[in-house]
């Protein structure tokens, strides 16, 4: 960080980084939940979150703070504005004015109730029991509600939600790319189907059992970059990674003993997130621009690892042998073009995070098509599961067995994390425009890949997103990157070249 004299910045930076310490204490208390607590302290904890809450609450949007900031800035004004200092002023001043005016009860009943409704989804879906679960939809929703009661500056009842988990972006900008991004992927699911027979992911399914599958994933995340002095790797119902600073990652997967690609990938996604955390620079650790902020930008690196690396013909030229040598028998002559083309494999299905690249873009639009319904009253959560099923049958032409692979499979919800989803589909976006860029900037990046040498790409996206953390918005780092605003194009293409190598189609 430059260094300037300006005691009010100082003053205000001690303040900023005792709220982001009461930020980690409220996600180290979530990550425990997810993964150690036992069942029955979930009451307690809820009480817990809410405290923590709103203490951060009431310290971040107090008078004081607003004191401070508006000192900072005036002790600033002459510093270069993209230095940190300036950043973080400007990025704050921004959370504190939308944060102001949610009262800190509401703020710590929203953390309560998603922390209650997280631990009661978990039975829910176990036993696909949607009418239990139902109460404590209802809740997150309406309290939810009351949230967007707080902001008369917004367009539409969503823009508020979409703008926690996406900072500037409006639902009506979103609707246009997943109009737009909805229409080719249909377009090139008709294409793949009438060519199904000629992909063959029989290798992906059978006996694997989960010890073999660790020590799997332990490679493939050592080749990442996994630092077993600061990441830790768990089990959780529903895969997710957290980070506390650059120094304490913690990323967890989940195990499906008859498909390999569940763990495999769900491991890859989530140190996706993690060289994430772990890229922020040491200067900005403990302030407001020390964890990313935007959750499209998050998810672009997620995706980036899984799909266009781990699901990438170099690199399934080096997992195929491991995947050989682990798990034997009707695997172990198991080759890279083999396993390239069974995991790239259109196939519409009901998981969102078990699906192919082509239909997960679907699995994204119809909950956020939902989300604003429920949102804005239009549809009621009773009746939830029949529009779930219903928008799954029209758009990826699945039938819903039950609950628990239908409305319950997600914890978003449940956890109150609403306005969530779309920065999956917008990540997918980013993220083919940033592969993209990083083979214009690194020529030898597949022969790279097809080494298993994956720290240059890993540097790159270091030096050119991860160091930033939350110093500038999705448009400015896009903008400085790869020079313009989010785009369907590059993803698509993308998808079109991986197709026609998949199932051996001609160029359009």
């Amino acid at each position: 960080m430059n260094v300037l004299t300006a005691a009010p910045f100082e003053e205000l930076s001690e303040r900023l980084a005792a709220i982001a310490d009461l930020r980690n204490v409220a996600q180290r208390l979530d990550w425990d939940q997810q993964t150690m607590m036992p069942p029955r302290g979930a009451t307690a904890r809820a009480e817990v979150v809410a405290t923590v809450q709103r203490i951060n609450h009431d310290m971040f949007i107090s008078d004081e703070t607003g004191r401070l900031l508006e000192a900072a800035g005036a002790a600033l004004e002459r510093a270069s504005p993209d230095s940190d200092e300036a950043r973080i002023v400007r990025v704050v001043a921004r959370r504190w004015e939308k944060a102001r005016r949610v009262p800190s009860q509401l703020a710590a009943e929203l953390a309560r109730a998603a922390s209650v409704g997280q631990q009661v989804w978990i039975g829910a879906r176990r036993d696909s029991d949607f009418a239990g679960f139902a109460p404590y939809l209802e809740r997150n929703f309406d309290l939810v509600r009351r949230y967007v009661d707080c902001f008369d500056d917004f367009e539409c009842a969503y823009d508020p939600l979409l703008d926690d988990y996406e900072p500037g972006a409006r639902t009506v900008e979103v609707e246009r790319l997943f109009d737009e991004l909805k229409a080719e992927l249909l377009s090139l699911m008709t294409t793949v189907r009438d060519h199904a027979d000629r992909v063959d992911d029989s290798c992906l399914h059978g006996r694997f059992p989960v010890d073999r599958q660790r020590r799997l994933v332990s490679w493939l995340l050592e080749q990442m970059g996994f630092d077993p002095e600061s990441w830790r790797v768990d089990d959780a119902v529903h895969p997710f990674a957290s980070g506390f600073g650059n120094r304490d990652v913690r990323i967890t997967t989940r195990w499906d003993q008859s498909f390999l690609p569940t763990g495999m990938y769900g491991a890859m996604h989530e140190c996706g997130h993690g060289l994430y955390e772990e890229g922020v620079a040491e200067s900005l650790q403990r302030t407001p621009l020390g964890h990313p902020d935007s959750l499209g930008l998050h998810e672009s690196q997620s995706r980036l690892w899984e799909n266009m690396v781990g699901r990438g013909r170099p690199f399934c030229g080096v997992l195929a042998p491991h995947i050989a040598r682990l798990f034997g028998g009707p695997v172990s002559s198991l080759d890279g073009e083999a396993l390239y083309r069974a995991v790239n494999r259109v196939v519409p299905s009901l998981i969102r995070v078990e699906a192919d690249e082509v239909t997960y873009g679907l699995h994204i639009v119809l909950r956020f098509e939902l989300e604003q319904e429920l949102v804005e009253g239009r549809l009621a959560v009773r009746d939830l599961p029949e529009a779930w099923n219903a928008r799954y049958k029209e758009y990826l032409g699945v039938d819903v067995p039950d609950d628990a692979s239908g409305v319950l499979q997600d914890v978003h919800w449940a956890a109150g994390l609403i306005g969530y989803f779309p920065t999956y589909a917008l990540g997918n976006l980013i993220a083919g425009q940033l592969f993209e860029r990083a083979h214009a900037e690194l020529p030898d990046l597949d022969g790279q890949l097809a080494a298993g040498h994956l720290r240059g790409l890993r540097e790159w996206l270091r030096e050119n997103v991860h160091q930033h953390g939350a110093k500038f918005s999705t448009g400015e780092l896009l903008e400085r990157v790869v020079g313009g605003a989010i785009a369907v194009g590059p993803f698509v293409q993308y998808l079109k070249r991986k197709l026609s190598q998949v199932y051996e189609l001609e160029p359009s």
